[in-house]
């Protein structure tokens, strides 16, 4: 059940200095290369035979290792590709959706307006899922320097946990009702 965590205050197990990369599972390295390069337009260099490295603008990478059998990632642990605008999810939207066949896209779902953010998902050719978003500047990580976005230690939302556990402080009006919350707390508007 969704709930209202608490922050960790003591010192680590383990003192990691970033998270570098992730991996993604492909049946064919050179179809998942020309996907990656042709498709999405990440920078790809091939690693081994059966790998490459993938990353854009970050030096956040993924290892595409090909195990020949196709993925079985979930919508929820999808990879999310930024774009400038909601005009530019819908044009990626369309460019997609018309070359589905081609590309062997499997799974393309319509944009959707959610928890504040515009977005679509799909599955590349070996089943992993992406999601075309549109967000702020500065994407998700931007929400580390913004407190107001943090909801640790907020009780007060367990009680509503079946209306807003899939509600971010991306969302307008989730938003407000975080900030009416801590205005509550602190006894002045944060809004």
């Amino acid at each position: 059940m969704p709930s209202i965590t608490e922050r960790f205050v003591g010192e680590p197990l383990l003192n990691v200095r970033r998270i570098g990369h992730g991996t993604l599972e492909t049946v064919d390295v050179a179809r998942a290369r020309r996907f990656y390069e042709e498709v999405i337009g990440l920078d790809v260099i091939q690693t081994s035979p059966r790998s490459v490295m993938i990353r854009l603008n970050t030096d956040h990478v993924y290892a595409v290792v090909e195990t020949g059998r196709p993925s079985e990632m979930s919508m929820m642990a999808h990879n999310g590709l930024d774009v400038g605008s909601v005009d530019e999810v819908h044009e990626a939207h369309r460019r997609l959706s018309e070359v589905q066949e081609q590309w062997g896209i499997k799974t393309i779902t319509e944009p959707r307006h959610m928890h504040g953010d515009t977005s679509f998902y799909f599955t590349d050719p070996d089943g992993n899922w992406w999601e075309i978003v549109a967000v702020r500047d500065g994407g998700y990580a931007a929400d580390f320097t913004d407190d107001d976005r943090d909801i640790t230690g907020l009780h007060e939302f367990d009680d509503e946990a079946g209306i807003v556990h899939f509600r971010h402080t991306h969302d307008p009006d989730f938003r407000a009702r975080v900030g009416e919350v801590l205005a509550a707390r602190d006894g002045a508007d944060r809004r």
